[in-house]
């Protein structure tokens, strides 16, 4: 298991203008997902694939269960 963060940043249409995004989640990778991202240059850009779920029973705060990872090409 490898515990990680993600961060996201892009442009977004949001009512006829354009919006900057911008944010943070953290997640959680099991088996060929953890290999992946454990040898991966930190900043290196990814696509992820997954699901969201409560960090635990006491906690409500979304906690991305990434179960699909592919590097971005020129990174």
């Amino acid at each position: 298991m490898l515990k990680f963060r993600l961060q996201h940043d892009s442009l977004q249409m949001e009512a006829g203008g354009e919006r900057k995004v911008s944010c943070e989640i953290a997640a959680v990778a099991f088996e060929r997902e953890a290999k992946l991202l454990a040898a991966a240059k930190l900043g290196s850009s990814v696509k992820v694939n997954g699901f969201l779920a409560a960090r635990s029973r006491s906690s409500r705060t979304p906690l991305l269960h990434a179960t699909q990872i592919e590097f971005v090409e020129g990174d």
